[in-house]
């Protein structure tokens, strides 16, 4: 098997990287890694227990115990997402589970808990000894937003690590130095908002560009009735729907290496199981990486015809938008969503009107 450089993989974050190069060495019992989603914390801590296990490992299994542990499926890795919204007491109770089982093929078993700053103050407590006074053998890697002063407790407990999102030029130079040509970067790092693993995945997206103007030309379409909104919403659930190609091939291919190990080391430990529930995970954080993309261009759309036109019904919008953004947390029905906000926004002054 080639040869593997975890660290290779992780671009953008060399701040974090080089500290938790030397900390694999010698790893504590618990970290917290806090930036924003998409700046890298998964691939980041991925990265970190292929280091910590290729310590452990000898000979032909070292790049083995590599691969699997920066695609999520070795064997002493568990990837724990909530199962709602947030992580609740049910969550933390597996949690509690999994991190008192011993270790399969490594010496260490390290527990990724993901959207720990969704945590109810519940669930919280009930992990606070857990993590505090874990079994020798077990390692935590809390990946958060930020730290909820609710957290505290556990936090304080945790190595940090930040994780910030890359600054869109920075995003933008780091496309460039891969090919990408320079207007195209720039886009990408503005569409992306700072988000390595949503611009490469529009970088293979052709249709990125049409999504674009529909939401931006959104306002010229909406007439006030309820027909222009359903035609609106439709079109635009179908492009959410078509914009989900690029991923969905990657899960294939996932899937078929998946199955290609599976003939040689059997499907017990594979992790197929593992790897199916991150493919919906990743459906569903698109859907909402996309509905935000659009409602943020959206936004702006309102915001300028607002200022070009002294029109403050067209800049109110933004505050009606930004108030349906906000309800992406609650886990919406995404045709009522867009609906109930179109319907809103046709009450407002329309285009023709502020022109």
């Amino acid at each position: 098997m080639k040869k593997i450089d975890l660290w290779d993989l992780v671009p953008g974050q060399n701040e974090a990287t080089n500290f938790l190069k030397k900390a694999a060495v010698s790893p504590v019992h618990a970290y917290i890694f806090v930036g924003p989603e998409g700046a890298g914390r998964e691939e980041i801590a991925r990265a970190f227990s292929g280091s910590i296990f290729a310590k452990y490992e000898e000979g032909q299994d070292l790049e083995r115990c590599k691969d699997l542990a920066w695609r999520g499926i070795h064997p002493d890795l568990s990837i724990i997402e909530p199962e709602g919204r947030g992580l609740r007491v049910s969550d933390a109770r597996k949690i509690i589970i999994e991190s008192s089982r011993s270790p399969i093929e490594s010496k260490k078993k390290i527990l990724i808990v993901n959207r720990f700053d969704t945590a109810e103050p519940e669930a919280v407590a009930s992990l606070l000894k857990t993590i505090e006074e874990p079994s020798i053998s077990t390692i935590f890697i809390l990946l958060a937003e930020s730290v909820p002063d609710s957290h505290v407790t556990i936090s304080s407990r945790c190595v940090r690590v930040d994780v910030p999102s890359m600054a869109a030029e920075e995003l933008a130079d780091l496309l460039k130095s891969e090919g990408v040509k320079t207007e195209d970067a720039i886009l990408l790092a503005e569409a992306s908002a700072g988000n390595l693993r949503r611009a490469r995945l529009l970088q293979e997206d052709v249709s990125f560009m049409t999504r674009q103007e529909a939401w931006k030309t959104l306002p010229d379409r909406l007439d006030g009735s309820g027909a222009a909104v359903s035609i609106a919403v439709k079109e635009l659930q179908k492009m959410i729907d078509d914009a989900q190609t690029p991923l969905t091939d990657r899960h294939n291919q996932e899937l078929e290496r998946l199955a290609e190990q599976e003939e040689v080391f059997g499907i017990r430990g594979s992790g197929r199981q593992e790897v199916t529930e991150r493919h919906k995970r990743e459906i569903r954080r698109l859907r909402d990486d996309e509905l935000r993309f659009g409602l943020a261009t959206l936004s702006r759309r309102y915001r300028d015809l607002g200022i070009q036109n002294n029109n403050f019904d067209a800049l109110n919008s933004v505050g009606v938008i930004t108030s349906a953004a906000l309800e992406l947390i609650r886990n919406p029905n995404e045709r009522l969503l867009l609906q109930a906000l179109f319907l809103n926004l046709s009450t407002k002054i329309l285009i023709k009107e502020v022109q």
